[in-house]
């Protein structure tokens, strides 16, 4: 198993990973740096273990804000998809669900239909 040295908050850590996965263990990291760095900018020095701790729960509670608006986001999409759904499958009504030209048509033959009707009356 291939290890790879990583930095959290100016502190080396020699870490094993999969082969392959290396490009997660990088992105994680980085994410993780991030937080400890802001952590130390705020408070100072610290433990490792405390600025481990603390930047992987503020890791936690992004990723937890995260998950909250993914489930809130896939209940609008459920939504909307149940909306889309219920529209294609109801029948058009009005003029716009007729095709191109139809109401046209129906007018010329309201107006031959009457102009008949006026013709059988005047016999």
């Amino acid at each position: 198993m291939p290890n790879e040295t990583i930095t959290i908050g100016g502190k080396s850590f020699e870490v094993a990973y999969q082969p392959g996965e290396e490009q997660y263990l990088r992105a994680a990291a980085a994410m993780l740096d991030v937080e400890a760095t802001a952590l130390i900018g705020q408070i100072g020095r610290l433990p490792e273990s405390r600025m481990l701790l603390m930047a992987g729960l503020m890791l936690a509670d992004k990723t937890a804000g995260a998950e909250d608006r993914v489930r809130q986001l896939e209940q609008q999409l459920g939504e909307m998809q149940a909306e889309i759904d219920r529209l294609r499958a109801a029948p058009p009504s009005g003029a716009a669900g007729l095709p191109p030209g139809t109401l046209e048509r129906m007018n010329a033959l309201a107006e031959r239909a009457e102009t008949l009707a006026d013709q059988f009356e005047s016999r």
